[in-house]
């Protein structure tokens, strides 16, 4: 018998369990000195083995996370960064909050460097140069001036912090999209999943790609209706919307009008006017993803190892996971069973030091349970650390 190792075939890679490698030690032990030698756990030959055992299950473990490192699905940290340049995708820098501005003001109004602010007194810092159309209304992406998640809720940036002649009045229909840190593993391979739409035969997959592909874009959904009639999510006949959450609003209508076909409509709260290069302006539709906060509260009983330490990545792997998720989530849930993955930190050796009791879940202000959580087709589940709560006996 070989000693049991990791091996590769076309189903992909195989890891023997800890059991077998330290069987297989003992089994070759006792050819050696006998079938009668004393190697339970609490002898010292016993305790050799077992760490024997231990060093080639980590090297298995490694050899998977090497061959895993080869697949943007599973790769983590440096290596995701790395596997996916291949797809032209490189991970996202930490970035400031954008918000979609309202301007109104007299046609032909030019606003340099403009500045906005918002309730908090937070600026917010419109494009080098934006003209008010001849309709008075223009709509702007501006970016926060300080780094960090500075929120802003719809209505709160109404205050023009550079007055200009001509310049009315400002104002945000849709909450801001936070500034992030540096991009996450989970959302790097959903932008990866979807760029490699974006040289697809199909027009709609073409434009989720392209819109994807737009910087500061983190997550999008897109929703299709070739149907005579409004669908359910109220789209239009013959009608696409996107929900995009981040990037600049001009530069995601653009890239939509790029790609989608002419004679389709588009459909969203957030409009953005377009100008062709005939002169002519149209009216891009989409929306910005209404925020569906989800709240975790975990019961565990500690095993030993267990540490402050391993609590905190099961918070931060709970985050990562939620965070994640499609807008829209999975075929409209935020599943209650699919959140046992991250509890329990995919099945790492670290999820031995613990056994969840209990876990219940609740979107907003909503009770705590056990039942999935309804997700709107325009809703992004969101969370950080002060919706998860583990309570530890």
């Amino acid at each position: 018998m070989a000693l049991p190792v990791c091996t590769i075939d076309d189903n992909g890679i195989f890891k023997p369990d800890y059991s077998a490698v330290l069987s297989y030690l003992q089994d070759e032990f006792r050819g050696i000195y006998g079938q009668d030698i004393y190697i339970d756990p609490d002898s010292q030959d016993g305790q050799l083995l077992a760490i024997f055992a231990a060093a080639v299950d980590q090297a298995n473990a490694m050899a998977v996370q090497v061959y895993n490192a080869f697949s943007p699905s599973s790769a983590r940290g440096v290596g995701l960064s790395s596997v996916v340049k291949i797809n032209g995708l490189k991970r996202l820098v930490a970035s400031n909050s954008t918000v979609d501005l309202t301007l109104i003001g007299q046609a032909g109004t030019t606003i340099t460097a403009g500045i906005a602010k918002d309730d908090a007194g937070n600026q917010w810092l419109l494009p080098a140069s934006v003209t008010i159309p001849p309709g008075g209304s223009i709509t702007v992406t501006a970016t926060a001036k300080d780094a960090g998640g500075i929120n802003a809720l719809p209505g709160a940036v109404s205050t023009i912090g550079t007055p200009t002649r001509g310049w009315q009045s400002v104002t945000n229909a849709n909450a801001a999209s936070p500034g992030q840190p540096v991009e996450l593993d989970a959302t790097l391979r959903q932008r990866q999943t979807t760029s490699t739409a974006l040289p697809s035969r199909t027009v709609f997959e073409g434009t989720i790609g392209a819109v994807a592909s737009v910087t500061g874009v983190q997550r999008l959904r897109g929703y299709e209706n070739d149907t005579n009639t409004t669908d359910g999510n109220g789209i239009p006949a013959h009608s696409i919307s996107l929900v995009v959450q981040g990037g600049d609003a001009t530069a995601i209508a653009q890239a939509i009008v790029d790609k989608k076909t002419p004679g389709t409509g588009t459909y969203g709260t957030t409009s953005v006017t377009i100008t062709d290069e005939y002169g002519v302006a149209r009216a891009i539709k989409f929306y910005r993803p209404t925020t569906a906060t989800i709240k975790v509260n975990i019961s565990l009983t500690a095993q030993a190892g267990y540490t402050a330490a391993i609590e905190a990545s099961i918070k931060q792997s709970v985050i990562d996971f939620i965070n994640g998720l499609d807008i829209g989530g999975t075929n409209g849930f935020v599943e209650w069973a699919e959140m046992f993955v991250p509890v329990n930190l995919s099945l790492s050796p670290d999820a031995k030091t613990y056994k969840v009791t209990a876990l219940t879940i609740a979107k907003n202000a909503g009770s705590f349970g056990t039942s999935d959580l309804a997700i709107a087709f325009n809703e992004a589940p969101t969370a950080d650390l002060t919706k998860v709560a583990i309570t530890v006996s």
